[in-house]
């Protein structure tokens, strides 16, 4: 099968890896994750990961955190954690470069619990550790002395002041801190709590090689249930794209929303009035993180949808390595067929039938593919069955 992971990974160029347009993402852990010496887990399955043609690995939370799951920091130059220590990450980013897979940080930066009591009584200050914050660096919203926060807040921490120019120097030298310990690519947590400019900033900054951002927004749902135009939801997304210079991609939340609706017997859904796909993916591919609800147990023709299309797939850990061999073996042969065939983020879509129980598209000029119970196959010689499974097929051209 061979390493698909081409030299883009090698070069320095931040833009190289959007304009190549052949990621492949595995989110490497789940909520759980931290109870099960994660570091030194993911470590021993990099090889895997790596033939299977995956380009860049999520990795949790590495900085020091008030919660197991590492989405409550507090030192984040400390990195020993739940997952495992320093020591033991070094030792996964090192085999993930020999392996020439990318190594992808969760940024967690629109909160941070503080380490002594300032203003108000509050634990708003951070004395005594690296970045030692005073209030001014806690958004006034939650209890400290810096201007309202630029975003949505989360609840019940201290959330950071972006706008504080101290801050942004601060989280920019942390930033490409991590890079020289071994990080090349980002992951913006908790997106929408501060503008998206400064995400702009600190990817200029640290130029990481791959940016994503988690932009959360729900979908628009009437009385019935889910909408069947989701216009208005992918376009918030396609803002904070847009402000962030086109930097970063962020997560497809509207085709993720969709495509759990659709594969209950609602595939009609996939296909906008333009006749293009409903996601983020429809309207700028080339910046749309797609993945599937990490419960879905349909998760074959989820599959079989977002490595087959265009936009930049993402495999969930569980899926992959928790549900068997069989799902593992389907996942790495839909893999397979998009390396093979040559889709990447830009591929175009043609959208042949999305009625109830069917859904099937051309993508590219060499690969077809239809997901439902309803029976279709594509009309000419030259078409071979690449790959299937339960309500899905694959087909490409010899």
């Amino acid at each position: 099968m061979g390493n698909y992971n081409n030299t883009v990974e090698e070069s320095t160029d931040p833009g190289a890896v959007l304009r190549n347009g052949r990621e492949i993402l595995l989110q490497g852990f789940n909520w759980e994750s931290h109870k099960y010496d994660w570091w030194r887990n993911l470590e021993k399955k990099v090889p895997d990961i790596a033939k299977s043609g995956f380009t860049s690995v999520w990795l949790p939370p590495a900085s020091n955190s008030f919660s197991p799951e590492g989405y409550l920091p507090q030192n984040l130059y400390s990195l020993n954690s739940s997952y495992g220590s320093q020591q033991l990450l070094k030792a996964l980013l090192q085999k993930l470069k020999q392996c020439k897979v990318r190594a992808m940080a969760d940024i967690v930066i629109n909160h941070r619990i503080g380490t002594t009591q300032g203003h108000g009584g509050l634990y708003n200050r951070y004395d005594g550790i690296p970045l030692a914050w005073d209030e001014h660096a806690v958004t006034s919203c939650t209890g400290g002395l810096g201007n309202r926060s630029t975003g949505d807040n989360f609840h019940g921490v201290p959330n950071i002041d972006h706008s504080q120019h101290f801050v942004r120097k601060d989280i920019i030298g942390w930033l490409q801190w991590l890079r020289s310990v071994g990080f090349q690519d980002f992951r913006f947590d908790f997106a929408r709590g501060y503008l998206a400019k400064y995400v702009k900033e600190y990817i200029e900054g640290a130029k990481p090689l791959f940016s994503v951002g988690e932009y959360w927004d729900s979908c628009n749902y009437n009385g019935y249930g889910l909408d069947y135009n989701q216009d208005s939801h992918r376009q918030r997304i396609i803002n904070w794209i847009d402000a962030t210079g086109q930097l970063s991609t962020a997560f497809d939340f509207t085709t993720k929303g969709i495509l759990q609706e659709a594969v209950k017997g609602q595939f009609w859904r996939l296909r906008d009035p333009q006749g293009k796909p409903p996601g983020v993916m429809g309207w700028w591919p080339s910046r749309a993180v797609t993945f599937i609800d990490n419960h879905d147990t349909g998760s074959t023709q989820g599959y079989a949808y977002i490595l087959t299309h265009p936009g930049i797939p993402t495999v969930f850990y569980d899926h992959f390595y928790d549900w068997g061999d069989s799902i593992h073996e389907q996942i790495v042969k839909l893999m397979d067929v998009r390396r093979r065939q040559g889709i990447h983020s830009r591929s175009s879509v043609r959208i042949l039938e999305a009625q109830n129980n069917l859904y099937s598209a051309i993508i590219g000029e060499n690969v077809s593919m239809k997901i439902g119970d309803g029976s279709w196959c594509p009309t000419g010689r030259e078409w071979t069955l690449a790959t299937c499974g339960q309500r899905y097929a694959v087909w490409q051209k010899q």
